[in-house]
């Protein structure tokens, strides 16, 4: 099934492979010529006829016949190349489409990175070596039986005959492999995963000393990946001895019935001869096509974890699009769940203004990031109850498209990419002029910075590893303010990053709140100090409202977290 898919997916390929089946063919009529001459030449000083042989001209025909088929085997191996990597870029913009639709719902990241990077990899062996390669196969034996039946029929026959063997050993070990495969793949993407999040959370772990465990966990995932590497390994190691097997035994039952002939009379030397360097190719493309098959199902496994993706369903699209300008955030008695789950939402309700900064705090788990994906269209449906508005239009109608251009989310994850400062803002808005990036890197406090550094051509790292961790974040917090939506989100951006790089980043947010509507999410309540309105989170609800002041004063649930964090700090200024 997923092989007749990927076969849709070659409609641009089909010329490549075309192509490079009939380069191969082509080379090997090449070659049966060049062996014909050699033949002819060896017969000749056998046996010389009464006119003797012309040596030069049949070296130089066999010498160039050689030469031609290197060519032509160049130009298979090159069509070849060129249908894998259209099939490539295909899936993976269709994949890259599909994640984008999803939000990030039902994938994770690590295995997003599998599928789309290593897993497509596997697709060249399928397009580029297995599709020629199986096409070839069937050819070749066809064609040296036309070329040595005239010779001896019998060979021939017994040569085509020992043939097909090898197809049934494949179609065989394909009923074994397939499930051996997919374990193997489920293994390798599982110990992926666990990796990334045990990388993500190193700190967490090394903090509550579970580090020793998380890597106990992880040897005996790689333990389960290494074993079901092996059992893959040994299977496809003694399909290959089978393999060998039928192509040596064929080859030599075809050069003995050769040999017969020869003694007989039956057959003369330049035949036998001829027989004798061909049998091999009767089995040579079928024995690469053994050992390119289990290299395909690799990739075959693979593609069924990306068609199962691309297969998955996406969330539900609205049809209305969302007022000019600032937006408002209304939310009254919201419920929303993951799946059969505890409610990470449960009658939150919760009000922004168009213009102003709003801030929402809140112990760990309360559902603070829920809301923050939910508005921003990140999570994999829509499906909640009660009501949940941005500009007045209910979160379920709006176009995820437009949801996603008019409501920017920020995070302390947010990426760098290497390049050049204008490169990094350039992807928000692709046609802003040099003065609007000046203005975004104003919004957020590093013009000063940039100006001195190259100012919109000052190189940027992968990852903005030249830069600290509050430049980086500012720097992400211009690009979204070079956007001009209606509704900022900030989850957690000022996490772990220095006081100056904070000051900064919320000196930003009240810049970009005078136009539009913020949503500060943070951890850190020092932070919100500044917003016009504080929500109190606690168990998917809205336990208290108001200022920064009042609610310190009220001693609830953000005058307990006020405290718990002066006391932590006071902790950390005593140990040091």
């Amino acid at each position: 099934m997923t092989g007749r898919r990927l076969l849709r997916f070659a409609k641009g390929a089909r010329r490549h492979i075309f192509m490079s089946v009939l380069a191969q063919w082509a080379g090997l009529l090449c070659g049966a010529f060049a062996i014909f001459c050699a033949a002819a030449l060896i017969e000749g000083a056998y046996a010389p006829p009464a006119g003797g042989v012309r040596i030069l001209p049949t070296l130089a025909l066999c010498a160039s016949a050689a030469a031609l088929r290197a060519v032509l085997l160049f130009l298979a191996s090159r069509a070849s190349f060129r249908a894998s990597t259209g099939v490539k870029k295909l899936l993976r913009q269709r994949l890259y489409d599909k994640l984008l639709a999803l939000g990030g719902g039902g994938v994770t990241g690590a295995e997003a990175v599998q599928v789309a990077v290593e897993g497509i990899d596997q697709i060249e062996n399928y397009f580029g070596r297995y599709l020629p390669q199986l096409f070839y196969s069937v050819l070749a034996p066809l064609t040296l039986f036309c070329l040595l039946a005239p010779v001896s029929l019998s060979s021939a026959a017994i040569l085509l005959a020992c043939a097909p063997l090898i197809p049934l050993l494949i179609a065989l070990i394909n009923a074994m492999a397939r499930r051996m495969m997919r374990k193997q793949l489920s293994s390798y993407t599982s110990l992926g995963e666990f990796f990334l999040e045990s990388l993500r959370g190193m700190t967490t772990l090394k903090i509550y000393g579970a580090d020793g465990a998380r890597h106990a966990e992880m040897n005996g995932l790689a333990e389960s990946f290494r074993r079901s590497t092996m059992r893959v390994l040994r299977m496809q190691l003694n399909s290959i001895i089978f393999m060998d097997i039928i192509a040596y035994g064929g080859a030599a039952l075809g050069v003995i019935l050769a040999v017969r002939g020869f003694l007989a009379g039956g057959i003369g030397m330049a035949g036998a001869v001829s027989i004798t360097l061909l049998a091999a190719e009767f089995f040579i493309p079928l024995r690469q096509l053994g050992s390119y098959f289990h290299v395909a199902m690799n990739g075959v496994a693979a593609c069924e974890r990306v068609f199962q993706i691309l297969d998955a369903p996406e969330p539900a699209d609205g049809e209305e699009s969302l007022p000019d300008g600032g937006l408002t955030l209304e939310m009254d008695g919201l419920v929303f769940s993951y799946g059969q789950g505890r409610e990470a939402l449960s009658g939150l309700s919760l009000s922004a203004p168009a213009a102003g900064l709003t801030g929402v705090a809140g112990p760990s788990g309360c559902g603070k990031s829920t809301v923050a994906r939910l508005v921003a269209g990140r999570l994999p449906g829509r499906e909640y109850r009660g009501s949940a508005k941005v500009g007045g239009v209910e979160l379920r109608d709006i176009r995820l498209s437009e949801l996603r251009r008019r409501v920017c989310l920020v995070t302390h994850e947010d990426y760098i990419f290497a390049g050049t400062v204008a490169d990094n803002l350039l992807m928000a808005k692709p046609d802003a002029t040099p003065q609007e990036l000046e203005g975004a890197l104003r919004t957020a406090g590093l013009y000063g910075f940039f100006a001195g550094a190259g100012g919109l051509g000052a190189a940027v790292a992968e990852g903005g590893a030249n830069l600290s961790g509050g430049q980086r974040q500012r720097l992400s917090i211009a690009r979204a303010a070079l956007r001009g939506c209606g509704l900022y989100i900030f989850d957690e951006a000022t996490s772990s990053i220095d006081p100056e790089s904070e000051e900064g980043i919320l000196s930003a947010a009240a810049e970009i709140s005078k136009s539009a509507s913020v949503l500060m999410i943070s951890h850190r309540l020092a932070s919100l100090a500044r917003a016009d309105a504080i929500y109190a989170m606690e168990g998917g609800r809205a336990a208290e409202r108001g200022s920064h002041s009042e609610l310190a004063a009220a001693g609830g649930v953000y005058g307990r977290l006020l405290r718990e964090q002066a006391e932590l700090e006071s902790f950390r200024g005593a140990e040091a």
